[in-house]
């Protein structure tokens, strides 16, 4: 099982950034997808998680700016990040939990930093 996260870089607060999640080897449809991000120093947290329909949910602090959407058919799940702020910057990492027995997988971890 492979996720492979991709999209971080250095961007100024105000700007957009969009990131990718790449899955294989699992049956994509069967996991809900989520990104969480850990900044330097703290412990991780959930961004947003997006079930197999599209159902979406959020951290408080991303509502309004984050949006969460995958494609089924490229097995492959976004993070789609506006009016960025210096306090989103983290390490974003993309995960997919199978809910009927709770196996989840963890991507590797893509760096977003956010300059002020």
């Amino acid at each position: 099982v492979q996720l492979q996260a991709s999209g971080g870089g250095l961007v100024q607060a105000g700007e957009s950034r969009r990131l990718s999640c790449a899955a294989s080897k699992i049956i994509f449809t069967t996991y809900v997808m989520g990104w969480y991000r850990q900044a330097s120093g703290k412990q991780r947290e959930l961004v947003a998680t997006i079930t197999r329909s599209s159902s979406t949910n959020y951290a408080d602090s991303v509502k309004g700016r984050f949006t969460i959407s995958r494609d089924n058919a490229k097995n492959t799940v976004y993070l789609q990040m506006n009016s960025l702020k210096f306090e989103d910057t983290a390490v974003y990492y993309c995960n997919a939990k199978r809910t009927f027995d709770m196996l989840e997988y963890w991507g590797q971890g893509t760096q977003v930093t956010v300059s002020s």
